[in-house]
């Protein structure tokens, strides 16, 4: 497990909560770290995926009357993890030793989210998420990314891109350019306003518009979009589960308002073609790791956002996939 403090004490997407009913056992990679993931009587449970005894996955066992079984010797653990029942000699109390490592694991926005370490704050706010007027649609997981998770949010974050990547959806060649715009950075993150771009077709009319974007981050690797136009509002969550330092999963929180009346599937399947066309890029990226240091890269005006967010991982001291 990588023992960086502030993304080890984050909370981290790993899997769709209805990929997960209960009595089910789940594997997943979290941080380098192996986890199992399972559901009792509604409740998550996020383990260390190995078995104190030989080593085996316990992702391979099986759920019994609110235990988790190892697929190996038997052993049954309890909700807290402790090993309760070795079938081998049924009469020995297991030593207090034969425990799981457990971690913390939460749902939010029809995600599991877990934390590897102690949190200090709550799973990362969606401000549209309590406002009835926004419909909201989850799509993902996509990946692996074989990139670090500070290049995708910075990916994210990045306007600029949009005329030459997006082309003939959210930009222009013939129109790529940005005007000044401002960011603030505090404690809590990186806030940038009113960034505004040209986009080709933003109401299906085939008539081109400027439109207005606000940029989020609200943890080292959770940011956040509401894009304005004059007849739609529509926000993102963008949250990365960091596999390891290079390799990552990306997820879409997504609150549209009455604005769009597009069926939930072809909403996602627009914005998986936009993360495909992202993902060549930043696999492309050298270094893999995101530089921050200023002076390791060049940086014009429009990369306000990327600066501020690099400065932002620097104080905070992340050193997760970064160089």
């Amino acid at each position: 497990m990588i023992n960086d403090p502030v993304i080890k004490d984050d909370w981290h997407p790993v899997l769709r909560t209805d990929a997960l009913p209960d009595g089910r056992l789940i594997g997943a990679r979290l941080m380098d770290e192996d986890i199992v993931l399972w559901r009792t009587e509604g409740r998550v449970q996020a383990w260390q995926d190995l078995c104190i005894h030989r080593g085996t996955r316990l992702s391979l066992g099986e759920v019994r009357s609110s235990r988790l079984k190892c697929p190996y010797h038997g052993w049954e653990y309890n909700t807290e993890g402790y090993c309760v029942h070795i079938p081998a000699h049924p009469e020995q109390t297991p030593p207090a030793k034969a425990r799981v490592r457990t971690y913390l694991a939460g749902e939010k926005y029809g995600l599991i989210w877990v934390s590897l370490g102690n949190p200090q704050k709550d799973i990362p706010s969606f401000p549209e998420e309590p406002d009835p007027g926004y419909r909201k649609v989850l799509a993902g997981p996509f990946g692996p990314v074989k990139a670090s998770a500070p290049r995708i949010i910075e990916n994210f974050l990045d306007v600029a891109h949009f005329p030459f990547v997006h082309a003939g959806s959210l930009g222009d060649e013939s129109r790529p350019e940005i005007a000044d715009y401002t960011v603030e950075t505090g404690p809590d993150g990186v806030a940038a306003n009113d960034i505004q771009i040209y986009q080709p077709d933003p109401y299906g009319t085939g008539v081109g518009d400027v439109v207005h974007y606000q940029y989020r981050v609200f943890r080292p690797f959770t940011a956040y979009l509401a894009k304005q136009t004059k007849l739609t509002r529509f926000s993102i969550l963008f949250p990365i589960t960091p596999v390891d330092e290079k390799t990552s999963v990306a997820w879409f929180y997504m609150a549209l308002d009455r604005g769009y009346d597009l069926p939930d599937d072809e909403i996602t399947r627009f914005h998986s073609s936009i993360l495909a066309q992202d993902v060549p890029i930043v696999e492309s990226q050298r270094p893999e790791l995101l530089p921050l240091d200023l002076q390791a890269e060049l940086h014009l005006r429009s990369d306000r956002t990327s600066i501020s967010y690099r400065r932002w991982l620097s104080e905070i001291g992340l050193t997760f996939g970064t160089a």
